[in-house]
């Protein structure tokens, strides 16, 4: 018996037990919103989706080319968009396709404020506010879908086709969730430890099964592609991962998963010396990549920090700011041995903010820290602070002269020239662009790719060739050659803008709460009849 079925019966039995109260209830009706409202709450959805991640974990460990990726999205509608047409274009699955909830998007567009930096400075709860919003909007795509499904379903039967009637309810019965893991940002914690808790706890609640944090400052925090990066020690940040842990297995989300981010390869400071407690730990490695000077007692200055290094004093350089500086050229190694001991702290799962997007400084960093923890994965930022078209024309540029090729026709320092788009070295360059994820999942063992930032550019880039057409010479055309006449013929779903915001949706429950008296949009005169 499928569930729907199950749920008639469980609805009418209720129903007689009830009485005549309830006679206008019908209990298909009310099994058909049952099935509408699969999930019922956050903590389902984030245990659901945690499994999910988990499975496909295992998956990525037996099989390099299964590695899931993601789009950021700073909306409901846009989160809803992506996963409608994935199952459009991806023969109705979802497999290993996440959403990414993006702390720069919150803070450049969700904040009340008005647009902020990557700081940390919007409120906390707008990132558990999203998290909500997202699977609302899912959670939406599904009773609409079902809803249609249903739909199809009473022709079926009303035009006696058994065949057609028992198609459909198979597709009812095997429905495919939009509900998809997120992976959510949530910066440095937005405060101490406790802060990182209580925060955890709402976006888990709201559905969260992921959470990323990284280890910078707090109250320092950048953005991991600009200057100015801080981190914290190691036990400072191993607090935060154990605080998420908590959180998790508090709300009964066993299976949650916490992503490490070490910004260290761009971070040049820290805000304060390790605590050691004994030679060779935590505390002491990282005290080893600070920049100092050897100095006696006598050269002390009122106000030195000077601390015991095998046997010797020495005085960490300190900036104007009170920032403590790192020796150059530590970034590497730093950033191995974050990953190492994150993983020892109980983190699932890897990030490293790199400068640029190259295959072998990824594949060096997790080649080392995988000589300890051999199954160590990673998510990548694939993001668009990178100028992937420079980044890797020029990467072909040096391998055309590493293997003795004529580069004379080309300016490495103008490689983002148009005059270069039809050239050998571009199409050499977009080759390695296309299969970039490929080859770090295959080499530096990324199990998830993420854009970012996708859909606040395409947004910005769409609206403004819309505003240069409608606004120009081609007037109402700009918007419908350019806009409407490309959704009508790909099958864009809000195409049916009113279908999109739930007004099918509200037939169908006016017609479950007041029968032939219900007054519905979907009638005749509704324009959206254009669209069938």
């Amino acid at each position: 018996m499928s569930t729907l079925q199950a749920d008639i019966q469980a609805v009418a039995a209720l129903k007689e037990q009830a009485g005549s109260s309830w006679d206008a209830i019908n209990p298909e009706s009310a099994a058909r919103m049952r099935a509408q409202n699969k999930f019922k709450t956050g903590l389902d959805i984030a245990k659901y989706t945690a499994d999910i991640m988990r499975a496909d974990m295992a998956a990525f460990d037996a099989d390099k080319t299964k590695y899931t990726q993601s789009l950021g999205c700073w909306h409901g509608f846009i989160g809803q968009q992506k996963m409608i047409s994935i199952k459009k274009h991806f023969n109705g699955q979802t497999d290993r396709r996440y959403l990414y909830l993006s702390g720069w998007m919150v803070a450049a567009l969700r904040s009340e404020f008005g647009p902020l930096p990557d700081q940390s400075m919007h409120e906390k709860t707008s990132v558990a506010d999203l998290v909500r919003e997202l699977y609302t909007f899912l959670r939406q795509a599904d009773a609409r879908e079902l809803g249609g499904l249903f739909r199809a379903l009473d022709a079926a039967r009303e035009a006696g086709d058994s065949a057609e009637e028992a198609k459909i309810q198979d597709q009812i019965d095997n429905h495919v969730t939009h509900v998809v893991p997120i992976v959510a940002d949530i910066d440095a914690g937005f405060g101490n430890a406790e802060a990182t808790y209580l925060m955890a706890k709402q976006m888990i609640e709201a559905g969260a099964c992921c959470l990323q944090i990284e280890n910078q400052v707090a109250d320092e925090k950048q953005c991991g592609h600009q200057d100015g990066k801080v981190t914290v020690p190691h036990a400072d940040f191993h607090t935060k991962l154990r605080a998420l842990r908590y959180a998790f297995l508090e709300l009964g989300v066993d299976n949650g998963l916490i992503v490490a981010r070490t910004d260290s390869e761009g971070a040049g400071l820290t805000k304060e010396i390790a605590v050691v407690k004994e030679p060779g730990d935590q505390g002491d490695v990282y005290n080893s990549f600070l920049d100092v000077e050897e100095i006696d007692v006598a050269d002390m200055a009122e106000g030195d920090v000077v601390f015991n290094r095998g046997g010797k004093l020495v005085r960490p350089k300190r900036l104007p700011s009170g920032l403590y500086q790192f020796r150059p050229g530590t970034g590497h190694e730093r950033c191995v041995f974050d990953c190492i001991e994150a993983i020892n702290a109980g983190a699932d799962l890897l990030w490293i903010e790199t400068a640029v997007p190259t295959v072998h400084e990824i594949k060096g960093m997790m080649d080392d820290v995988r000589k300890v923890h051999p199954d160590a994965k990673l998510v990548y930022n694939n993001s668009p602070s990178f100028n992937w078209t420079l980044n890797f024309r020029q990467q072909a540029y040096d391998a055309m002269v590493e293997a003795g090729q004529d580069v004379s026709a080309y300016d490495r320092a103008s490689l983002m020239s148009a005059e270069y788009d039809e050239s050998e070295l571009a199409a050499a360059a977009d080759a390695r662009i296309k299969t970039f994820q490929a080859d770090t999942a295959r080499e530096a063992n990324v199990f998830h790719h993420l854009i970012t930032l996708p859909t606040y550019h395409t947004a910005a880039l769409s609206t403004d060739n819309l505003a240069k057409e409608y606004f120009g010479e081609e007037g109402m055309l700009g918007y419908v050659k350019g806009v409407q006449r490309k959704e009508i013929r790909q099958g864009i779903a809000c195409v049916k803008h009113q279908n999109m915001s739930g007004s099918d949706m509200g037939d169908d429950h006016k017609e479950y709460y007041a029968g032939e008296n219900a007054l519905k949009a979907g009638g005749a005169k509704n324009t959206s009849n254009q669209f069938n």
